[in-house]
């Protein structure tokens, strides 16, 4: 009979992601892992496998407890034009307060680890075309309630958005400054006021 873990699987994948996080999946290795899960190698291993299979985990769990619960929240709870300026209200603050300059795993992961692995390119592909979607599915929303300008394409919008945000997050490595990053999405946003005659 096999025994049951002896730790909370949720705090030691927060723990791996914030490994990976801090110093990216190639510079971590399976002792930083273990020390910082507070586990040892062997419970690591027996629980998640190799070092790609936990960051494979842990990546996924970041993902559902970062952009997934924002997009829930903002989606649920505000008007589509709202939804999208706390989503970069929310961006901005975390890369102002992030005293390490993390960045997001999720866009660190795809510069670094992406473009030498296939199954996490896929992986990170499928996130940004979440992302994509949520901006489009507000844009839309919002165009058809007339809070969002109609003299772009919703689609063309989105699009910006995405690219807004990953370059946030980007920026948010080496210059986490509020006014840079406020500047930077702005513009943005200036683009979706609906046009008033």
């Amino acid at each position: 009979m096999a025994r049951p873990r002896e730790f909370d699987e949720n705090a030691v994948l927060d723990a791996a992601a914030h490994q990976f996080w801090i110093y990216g999946y190639t510079a971590t290795s399976v002792r930083d892992l273990a020390q910082g899960m507070g586990i040892t190698g062997a419970s690591l291993f027996n629980a998640f496998g190799d070092k790609r299979s936990l960051f494979e985990r842990a990546l996924a769990h970041y993902i559902e407890r970062s952009f997934g619960d924002r997009v829930s929240r903002f989606e649920r709870s505000l008007p589509p034009l709202d939804a999208i300026k706390a989503f970069f209200r929310e961006i901005v603050e975390r890369s102002v307060c992030d005293r390490d300059r993390k960045g997001c795993l999720l866009v660190n992961s795809a510069l670094e680890v992406a473009p030498h692995d296939a199954d996490f390119q896929a992986m990170i592909a499928n996130v940004l075309i979440a992302v994509e979607a949520f901006f489009l599915r507000c844009v839309r929303a919002g165009q058809q309630a007339g809070e969002i300008s109609t003299a772009q394409p919703a689609d063309d919008l989105a699009r910006l958005l995405l690219g807004v945000h990953l370059g946030i997050r980007v920026l948010a490595r080496v210059r986490p400054e509020r006014a840079l990053l406020e500047g930077v999405v702005r513009p943005a946003l200036a683009l979706l006021e609906p046009n008033v005659k």
